[in-house]
């Protein structure tokens, strides 16, 4: 039996999406025809010339996926857009997070009223960019304990400000936002500070990192930080500890485990179509045992991860059932994202691999997409707390001893 392309069942194998509402079914749908015409077809450009494609950003504003509009959305939903946008391009998915679930929505969650009115509108309309300031050249993992960066508050004549001396790097949108959540400790107190920092002012300096071998449409920056004025009343107020920053990351730790998943659909999307398609020895790759095998392999990682992420975020929605020691009506604890991130981006590992084998070849080109996939994977395995890191957070959750020191 030889089914068409168009017959053949997609990679959402079990039909998780057909648990969103009809709303949300259709709003995923306009999605998936919006990153078919306009993203896929120019995401291996952008990743060649490593430039990110600054034009497109007032379409995907149009979208409405953006906080606060995804308050209307459960979080299948939203995670599902991050897997779908991944599965398109890595790079633009990571852009999107980096605004919207770190920027934006500290902005939502600790922003002042003033300080909403006056960015807020812009941002969630892309009209102004961000960026997230937290790792440091020689802090990644232990940067709650062993951040630099220092802002110092100054009363003069002209009122009160913090003077910020440092470096952050790894910086993605870096190069080009209009501002972003700066995080330095606070020179007298010790207390992390968070900072709405204009790009833009003296003594900032952005360096673009070069020569990446993945998420090259991402414009990460080298920044550095000198005598840096910034206004009181762009200071996080309500900001005061390392622990205020754990409530972003594990929001945008589950994002790049839905990344994972995204990943592992587009390799098995590229591999499932070329093994269809290229003959050797007289019949497509496809009918050929070991193809098949891996082909079924690259699923079965994908599925296990798409149901791992399924799980959480009805823990987000609220559903019961956690077996941590804090209960799970108030959403996932960080132990149980961490094993998500953990697993899914193992698993992702596996499946970019088995997928870059059926291209043989032509898998280490980016012409036929597979190469920018395996390698795009690498930073998603890395970032939002190394693979080992995730490990160690579950592994002191299920033992009660810690191993990360």
């Amino acid at each position: 039996m030889t089914l068409s392309p168009a017959e053949l069942p997609g990679a959402d194998f079990y039909g998780f999406a057909a648990a969103l509402s009809a709303d949300e079914q259709a709003k995923l749908a306009q999605l998936r025809v919006f990153l078919a015409t306009e993203v896929t077809p120019h995401a291996v450009g952008w990743w060649n010339n490593a430039e990110f494609p600054a034009q497109i950003l007032p379409k995907i504003a149009a979208l409405e996926l953006a906080a606060p509009d995804r308050r209307r959305f459960s979080h299948l939903f939203t995670g599902l857009v991050v897997a779908e946008m991944t599965r398109a391009d890595t790079s633009l998915a990571t852009f999107f997070l980096v605004h919207h679930d770190l920027f934006v929505q500290a902005l939502i969650d600790f922003g002042t009223p003033e300080q909403k009115e006056r960015m807020l509108p812009d941002a969630i309309s892309l009209r102004s960019t961000g960026a997230f300031a937290l790792t440091e050249p020689d802090h990644g993992s232990d940067v709650a304990g062993g951040m630099v960066t220092t802002a110092r508050r100054v009363i003069d004549d002209s009122g009160t400000h913090w003077v910020v001396n440092g470096a952050k790097r790894w910086i993605g949108n870096g190069t080009f936002c209009d501002r972003m959540l700066l995080w330095a400790k606070d020179a007298d107190t010790g207390q992390v500070r968070g900072f709405f920092l204009d790009a833009t002012l003296p003594g900032v300096t952005r360096t673009k990192i070069e020569n990446k071998i993945a998420l090259r449409t991402v414009q990460n920056a080298h920044i550095t930080l000198v005598d840096v004025r910034v206004p009181e009343h762009d200071r996080l107020a309500s900001v005061n500890s390392f622990e205020d920053i754990n409530k972003l990351l594990l929001s945008s730790r589950i994002s790049v485990a839905w990344q994972a998943v995204g990943q592992q659909l587009a390799a098995f999307d590229v591999a499932r179509a070329y093994a269809v398609e290229r003959k050797q020895f007289g019949k497509p790759l496809a009918a050929f045992q070991m193809i098949q095998d891996q082909l079924v392999k690259m699923l079965g990682n994908a599925t296990s991860s798409l149901a791992m992420m399924v799980r959480i975020a009805a823990l987000q929605d609220g559903a019961p059932g956690s077996t941590a020691s804090a209960g799970s009506a108030a959403g996932p604890t960080m132990a149980q994202v961490a094993l998500a991130k953990a697993h899914t981006t193992a698993a992702m590992r596996e499946t970019v691999a088995m997928g870059r084998s059926i291209l043989g070849g032509n898998g280490i080109v980016s012409d036929f997409g597979m190469a920018k996939i395996f390698a795009d994977a690498e930073a998603i395995y890395t970032y939002e707390g190394s693979h080992q890191i995730n490990t160690l957070i579950a592994g002191r959750a299920i033992t009660g001893v810690s191993a990360i020191v």
